[in-house]
């Protein structure tokens, strides 16, 4: 088989139409979404027969006495109910690389700083499902608290098939190749510098439009993303509320004779087999539903004097924990944006943090790494392991000097899960080929620049030519 044939045949999506797709705005809103006019209840949500004879069905997020403002809920009226298909079996051959319990008998730890380069995607065919393997994670799924971290790789659409993950939201964050994402209330299209929030509990199929992909996916157990809240910041910047788009109702009937539907219950894949398709959804209303949001449309807060600031600042979702100010999971960004601060040192500073981050790259380059950190890669820098910028991106940035002007960081867009939670990592990633044992050392060649008598900048506020001459500011 040619390659252009055999990539067509990988990449399928036949009979898909996501051209033109209309989406319902806002974050957290309570939604109201039909196919077909009147396919909604009116004042009630489950009436004795339902408007064209669909079943009504709801998907709970929360508990159902959850305070109303946390309570995550939607209605889904439907051709045929979820609930008819045969007994759910344990999928074979067992997937293997996918946690969602993390223990001594499946993982580890080190404090070692991690780095890895972009995964290779695989020859043979394999769709979204099979290509997901867990880098690393904290907690369990059965107890409701904690959260992994994947990467997928894959060339092929899903075929007759859907996913529905049990044991937490998945927030996806493709590098490479756009996502065609189908989803009980209907379709989304998410690009490279686009995520989604595939709620627990939500069947989707990825169909992939664009030939081979590969991007990150952080789950979470037992808490939802929600926004940040912004302090003293006011009422507005980071993450827009109306920027995140749901999808409108959109449904598909008739017979599907052997489709399956794959369940992640417990880190483990089980299937059962149903006779029609899970996106017969004609309407649905609620405020539990998929969603996307465009990076681009991020509005980066920063330093307008001296300092760096935290990365806080660049928040766009967070999963709390109980205790305030102190997340589960964050979802922070590093994206274009000016950087203009006095006799400041740019770049983050060196540091060590209380909690662990997990980097990505989807385009272009980081700020505080010169080289190794590629698109498509991702690093690991542990609770308390110290990190910072290479020894290329200090010297560059110090022999800038102490008023370098405004600078523009353009082409890129980084991004970081952090948590509280200490990683175990799994022993593929460790063994991984693509884990750059060399990582350490882009630090070696920082050295020391003391002087007992201090430097003239020091003392005079001003970087001098003795200074450098002298290799106490820049070699």
């Amino acid at each position: 088989m040619e390659k252009k044939q055999q990539q067509s045949f990988f990449n399928k999506t036949d009979g898909q139409d996501f051209s033109n797709l209309k989406y319902l705005s806002g974050f957290g809103n309570s939604f109201s979404s039909e196919a077909i006019d009147g396919a909604l209840p009116r004042g009630q949500n489950s009436p004795l027969v339902c408007p064209y004879g669909l079943y009504a069905e709801q998907i709970s997020g929360t508990p159902f006495t959850s305070p109303r403002k946390h309570n995550q809920r939607s209605w889904l009226y439907r051709v045929k109910p979820s609930v008819t298909h045969e007994p759910f079996k344990v999928r074979l051959p067992a997937h293997g690389k996918l946690v969602s319990e993390f223990d001594k008998s499946n993982s580890s730890t080190t404090p070692t700083q991690l780095r890895w380069r972009p995964v290779d995607i695989p020859d043979s065919p394999t769709d979204f499902i099979d290509g997901l393997f867990t880098i690393c994670g904290a907690g369990s799924s059965f107890l409701r608290h904690g959260y992994a971290i994947h990467i997928y790789t894959a060339n092929k659409s899903m075929d007759n098939c859907a996913f529905c993950n049990a044991d937490g939201d998945f927030l996806v964050v493709p590098q490479k190749g756009r996502l065609w994402i189908t989803t009980e209330c209907g379709k989304l299209e998410v690009s490279p510098g686009e995520i989604a929030v595939l709620p627990q509990g939500f069947r989707f199929v990825v169909s992939l439009p664009d030939g081979p992909s590969r991007g990150y996916v952080a789950e979470i157990f037992g808490t939802h993303f929600q926004l940040p809240d912004l302090g003293p910041i006011g009422a507005n910047g980071l993450a827009a509320p109306r920027d995140f788009l749901a999808p409108t109702a959109w449904f598909e009937e008739g017979s599907r004779p052997g489709y399956t539907i794959v369940q992640k219950f417990g880190g483990e894949l089980f299937t059962a087999r149903q006779d029609f398709s899970p996106f017969n959804v004609v309407a649905w209303h609620g405020n539990y539903v998929p969603y996307k949001y465009d990076l681009s449309e991020f509005c980066p807060y920063n330093t307008v004097l001296v300092d760096h600031g935290d990365p806080s600042i660049n928040t766009v979702l967070t999963a709390p924990t109980d205790k305030p100010g102190v997340a589960l999971l964050d979802f922070v960004i590093f994206p274009p944006r000016w950087l203009v601060a006095e006799h400041t040192f740019r770049p983050p500073y060196y540091h060590r943090n209380c909690m662990s981050e997990f980097m990505g790259l989807i385009h272009g380059g980081y700020e505080a790494k010169a080289d190794g950190f590629l698109p498509g890669g991702a690093s690991l820098h542990s609770c308390m392991t110290p990190h910072g910028p290479d020894t290329k991106t200090y010297e560059a940035t110090i022999a800038h000097g102490n008023e370098p002007g405004p600078h523009k960081i353009t082409d890129t867009m980084a991004f970081m899960f952090e948590s509280c939670l200490i990683p175990r990592i799994c022993p593929w990633a460790l063994e991984s080929p693509f884990l750059d044992h060399d990582y350490y050392q882009c630090w070696i060649g920082l050295r020391s620049r003391f002087s007992s008598e201090g430097t003239d900048y020091e003392r005079n506020g001003e970087l001098t030519m003795r200074d450098m001459e002298q290799g106490r500011i820049c070699a």
